[in-house]
């Protein structure tokens, strides 16, 4: 396949997606990166993607800069991993992607293209941060004295219901939980509703609250 047929393949995709070549330049900019991202494809032609798009990662580290990691990655043959990236927008908006990279080769040319996959994923984000903030307040309530008394008894969580609550508490999003535990999200919603069952609450914060009050988790 040629990079034309590459780059009209690209501007059909519902994902925003743009390439680059070894040096980081951008080659390629769809009418999807447009709307994601603000720029218009003649502002961003050949210039160098970490520049335009200033990305960090999930730990605030910069990921998009001089030597970047995933060209050499895609150099050095690697398999890359999708991967979450806080980037700049157009007007100094910073919002959450997830990219994917597929490499390209073009065997006429033999130059290498890095495509970009980016799809939005700024509300989950958000979502995790409110959960986490949510959480690191439960996990302070609960190191409040309990003026109540006693709790009175509930039916025994299984192993698998304090593993979820457990991690949970550990301030894992429900989908990180099924992930880690290899369950279907729906086998994860069973487990929050037994123990909820059992604790008497009505949550699954709620559930993280008593059962770690309980000394279950």
């Amino acid at each position: 396949m040629l990079e034309t047929e590459l780059f009209e393949l690209l501007n059909g995709t519902a994902d925003a997606a743009y390439s680059v070549d070894e040096h980081g330049l951008i080659c390629s900019w769809n009418r999807a990166a447009e709307r994601l991202f603000g720029y218009p494809s003649s502002e961003v032609f050949h210039k160098p993607c970490a520049a335009l798009l200033q990305g960090h990662g999930s730990l605030g580290t910069p990921v998009c800069r001089h030597g970047c990691a995933v060209i050499e990655s895609a150099a050095a043959h690697r398999e890359i991993p999708n991967y979450d990236l806080e980037v700049k927008a157009r007007g100094g908006q910073r919002i959450w992607v997830n990219i994917s990279i597929l490499v390209f080769q073009d065997n006429r040319t033999k130059r290498r293209l890095l495509v970009h996959l980016a799809r939005d994923i700024t509300e989950r984000k958000k979502n995790e941060e409110l959960t986490q903030k949510v959480l690191e307040t439960a996990k302070q309530l609960v190191k409040l004295p309990n003026e109540s008394g006693r709790a009175a008894p509930v039916s025994p969580l299984t192993k698998q219901e304090q593993h979820v609550l457990r991690l949970l508490a550990d301030g894992k999003t429900p989908a990180a939980v099924a992930r880690i535990l290899r369950i279907t999200p729906r086998t994860l919603r069973n487990h929050v509703h037994h123990a909820n069952q059992k604790l008497k609450t009505r949550n699954r914060l709620e559930a993280v609250i008593h059962a770690t009050r309980r000394g279950l988790i």
